[in-house]
Parts: structure tokens; C-alpha cells; sequence
């Protein structure tokens, strides 16, 4: 079973005029010959399919495409959908009714959304020649995920996941996590990260992909599993005053056979509307990176990449940060009311509250 795993796919302001007219060849280049080999192409949709122009309440911005876009996603040769992520729901329970209604249309199947918590967290399973593979779809909390009384996507639950893990684990040959959580644009994992995706390895995972970060992030083998620490865009065409790294992924490709699971990094590029293969000396920039990066993993180097990264991150997280919603976000009308948005906001998500306990130490360390 040969399993083709990308990260998050948007069809973003000018590229989604190219999913209208069905242009799979021009949108995926090189690599959709990869799609249509695999047996199963799995992608994250990091927006909702809907027409509807009522937006949730938020921070960041609204992301949406045609419902139209489905079709051309499944011409390409993809056949399953990731949904557990912070953008799905971002046009409501409408937003996301237009979408699932356009996944059923267009024959694509969709996984981590339910009708509430407990239903967002069915596992999925495939099964090819004797081989079954279970996927826990899982997300962060921001905006978008499920609770008792609401529909949306499988929400984190330290407790609850890694039960998830260990009973899809009774039921098929290998489990894979997609996990839509980590700070955008660090190229480390924070220590909960970390912690928590070797747990989901101990607990059965084979394969644990992190899928938020829009960069490609850390690597590394533990106790037999595979842990990508951010697997990059897959076809997002760039928003305004993002990093370089934006424009480079990796596509994970999955072997599973009844006697053994591997792993392939395929490096990606993006270019406009377009992406394709990274080839020459861009496949060993992006894989010596990695590689590097994976050492500081082994080595506990990515210890001071992540602080790092955190320090370049503090001007985001002081107390006026809300303020500067106050010209782009409708739903905040004063400077209190901003700061209440915003620090509710990174008190709820987790990639967020990495950051500040990383920012805002405890001022007493030495217990004198």
C-alpha cells in the first residue's frame, strides 16, 4: 500500500482561478505523477469550500475557496481530506456544511470532524491487500474544533489522543497521527511538542506528521516511529509577508506492507500557482537542512533553535499585540476589548502558550 501524504492545500487568491478550470497539470507540475501512482493521496484542506461570506469571529485571517475546487483535487488523484485544522470552520456551521456537501459530490472522503468532541474522534481506516492503516486526525485549539455541544474538528487532548492512539492501534497494522498543531514558521518543536509526539510514538503510533507550521520543520526515528516536527504547505499560494520557508514542503510517502512500514521525504517547492519537485542543489539545500536539524534532535541542540526562535516571536505576545487588531478585525471595537480577544486567543491555543511560558518564565526558579 503506497500511501501519499501532503500538508496543507488552499486554492489562495490567484491560484484558486487555475482549480476552477480543472488545470491539475499547470497547479501540480511534476509532482502529479507521484498523486496518481499512490494508491491513496491524503491532503490537508486548510480552508472551508463554501460561498458564504459569514465569517466567525477571530484572530488571523478567513480562509475560503470554491466549492468547485473539489473536483479538480479529485481529478489530480486525492482521495482523502484531512478537516482537523484551525481554518475549516472559519465560515461557520454554514462554511462547513458547503464543504462536506462538496467532498460527498465529488466522491472525496474527509476525516477528524464530528458532530460534537466525542464523534470528532472516530478514527479512519484504509485497507489494501490484507493491510489496514488507522489515521487520528487531530488539531490544536483555535477556533475551529469541537466540544460538547458543537460540531468541528478532534480537538488535543493529552489524555484522550493517546487513548485514540492505543485503541485505533487494536485495530489495523500501523496507525498515522496528523496532527495540525506546532507555532507557524518554527522549524523546531516546542518541549510540549516534543514530548508529545514521542508520547503518541509510545503510545502506537508508526507515523506522526505535524501539519501547522507552514515550514518544514524537525525530524526524527524514536522507538521505531517516524516524527516529522512540521511537514510544510503543500499547494498554498503565499500570503503577504510570509518567510522563505513558506515555499518549500515535504511530501511523506508511506509503504506499508503486512511485514514492514517505510518512509520517503519527497522535497517540494512553490512557485506562484504552481508547485513542483525540488531539484539540484534546492533538494540538498532542503534535505541538509533537514538533516541538520534532525542532529539537533539526537544531540539536544533544537533546545536553543526553538529559543531562538521564541525570542523573535516577543514583540507578538506583549500586552498591546490586540491593539494592532483594531484597524483589521471588526469584531473588536476598543483596545481592552482587543487584548481580552487576543490573550483569550493564545491562552486557548497550545503553539501559542508554548511560546508565552517560554517568554513569561515563573519569577521564582530557585524556590528562596
Amino acid at each position: 500500500m503506497k500511501i501519499f501524504i501532503g500538508a496543507d492545500i488552499v486554492p489562495y487568491k490567484e491560484s484558486e482561478q487555475y482549480f476552477l478550470q480543472n488545470k491539475t497539470e499547470y497547479l501540480f507540475t511534476d509532482v502529479l505523477p507521484l498523486m496518481k501512482a499512490a494508491d491513496y493521496v491524503i491532503l490537508n484542506l486548510e480552508c472551508a469550500l463554501t460561498d458564504s461570506e459569514h465569517k466567525i469571529k477571530k484572530c488571523g485571517p478567513h480562509l475560503k475557496a470554491s466549492p468547485e475546487c473539489a473536483k479538480t483535487m479529485k481529478l489530480a488523484g486525492v482521495t482523502h481530506l484531512a478537516l482537523a485544522n484551525n481554518h475549516v470552520f472559519d465560515f461557520g456551521i454554514e462554511g462547513l456544511d458547503d464543504t462536506i456537501e462538496a467532498l460527498d459530490k465529488n466522491g472525496l472522503k474527509y476525516m477528524g470532524i464530528g458532530k460534537n468532541d466525542t464523534d470528532s474522534r472516530r478514527p479512519y481506516y484504509i485497507e489494501q491487500n490484507g493491510v489496514k492503516v488507522g489515521f487520528v486526525n487531530v488539531c490544536e485549539h483555535e477556533y475551529s474544533y469541537a466540544t460538547e455541544d458543537r460540531m468541528g474538528c478532534n480537538p488535543i487532548d493529552p489524555y484522550l489522543t493517546m487513548h485514540d492512539i492505543r485503541e485505533t492501534k487494536k485495530n489495523c497494522d500501523y496507525v498515522i497521527v496528523l496532527y495540525h498543531g506546532g507555532k507557524e514558521h518554527s522549524e523546531y518543536p516546542s518541549p510540549r511538542l516534543l514530548r508529545l509526539c514521542r508520547e503518541m510514538v509510545e503510545c502506537g503510533a508508526n507515523v506522526v506528521l505535524t501539519q501547522h507550521s507552514h515550514c518544514i520543520g524537525s525530524y526524527e526515528e524514536y522507538c521505531g516511529g517516524h516524527i516529522l516536527y512540521g511537514q510544510g504547505n503543500f499547494h498554498f499560494a503565499h500570503m503577504s509577508d510570509v518567510p522563505e520557508n513558506w515555499y518549500t514542503s515535504l511530501i511523506t510517502e508511506v509503504n506499508a506492507t503486512k511485514d514492514n512500514l517505510s518512509v520517503k521525504f519527497y522535497p517540494v517547492v512553490l512557485n506562484g500557482s504552481q508547485i513542483s519537485l525540488a531539484k539540484g542543489e534546492k533538494v540538498k539545500e532542503i534535505m541538509s537542512s533537514l538533516d541538520k536539524r534532525t542532529e539537533q534532535i539526537k544531540n539536544g541542540e533544537w533546545k536553543k533553535g526553538w529559543l531562538d526562535f521564541v525570542e523573535t516571536e516577543k514583540d507578538n505576545y506583549d500586552c498591546d499585540y490586540g491593539v494592532k487588531y483594531l484597524n483589521v478585525n471588526p469584531y473588536v471595537s476598543t483596545p481592552e476589548d482587543a487584548r481580552r480577544n487576543v490573550f483569550t486567543h493564545f491562552l486557548d491555543c497550545e503553539a501559542h502558550t508554548d511560546v508565552l511560558r517560554e517568554l513569561f518564565v515563573s519569577w521564582n526558579k530557585t524556590n528562596k
